[in-house]
């Protein structure tokens, strides 16, 4: 037996006689991060959905473990522009925060400078970084990240995933997280899930992208987009920046540089 923190068997839901999620079986376990893939109308949301208990499948079950500390990240979050709330009492908002528990949150999300701003003042990718604050709050066993990187820069995104790597080490928490992102998602997750109403394909990522259903899935160009595959023959200096270097052994590996 596996120490799952949630697992879901044979999940099946059907609205107006559709199936929108058929058969699905996905697990998380402790520190490991586990990210859903798929287009849209995959029914990404709705597994969300059944994960966090706010829907009931129609057939299979979903099993969590006792007492389950859930911190939920939603894609967006829209607040009326006439409401007087500001990140400080939105964040109070969840059970026995106050202050000092409220900044030491958004210090260690990046965001520590916008505490007494309104939320409907601050940038795209503060009010992520606030939400993702929120969703630590509840000293979560497992995070649930729904577009975790919605309304954020290109130059930020990078940066937001590699947060959340980070906040997965230093809190041993599992993550469940849903994107569109998969040049950069399937350099920082464990395990991929493609979805597409059924489980078209799941694990490592690098075994992920060579599967036919996930080509079907994304096209041709999946691969390149999913895992940088490429020979090695260079070196970066500290700013990134390529530098010839013949020592450098040529292999083939995934990683994200970003090069020209």
């Amino acid at each position: 037996m596996s120490n799952a923190l949630i697992r879901l068997e044979q999940v099946g839901v059907t609205f107006a006689g559709q199936n929108v999620l058929d058969n699905i079986a996905l697990s998380v376990e402790p520190g490991q991060i586990v990210t859903l893939i798929g287009p849209n109308g995959a029914g990404k949301t709705t597994l969300v959905r059944a994960v966090l208990g706010l829907l009931k499948p129609d057939t299979g079950s979903v099993w969590r473990k006792p007492k389950l500390r859930v911190g939920y990240m939603p894609q967006k979050l829209y607040v009326d522009p006439t409401l007087p709330l500001s990140v400080l009492r939105f964040l109070r908002l969840v059970p026995g925060v106050d202050r000092v528990r409220a900044q030491a949150a958004l210090k260690e999300v990046g965001a520590e400078q916008v505490i007494d701003s309104p939320v409907q003042s601050i940038s795209g990718g503060e009010m992520q970084r606030v939400l993702l604050a929120r969703a630590l709050l509840r000293e979560p066993e497992l995070l649930v990240l729904d577009e975790p990187v919605q309304g954020v820069d290109v130059a930020g995104q990078a940066e937001l995933y590699s947060l959340i790597t980070r906040l997965r080490d230093r809190h041993g928490c599992g993550v469940l997280m849903v994107s569109h992102d998969l040049h950069l998602v399937m350099s920082t997750t464990d395990q991929v899930v493609c979805l597409n109403r059924h489980v078209c394909c799941s694990g490592h990522p690098e075994q992920v992208s060579g599967d036919p259903a996930f080509v079907e899935l994304f096209g041709k160009n999946a691969q390149s987009l999913a895992i940088y595959h490429h020979h090695h023959d260079h070196a970066h200096d500290l700013h990134g920046a390529v530098v010839d270097d013949p020592a450098t052994p040529t292999h083939v590996h995934g990683d994200s540089c970003k090069h020209g």
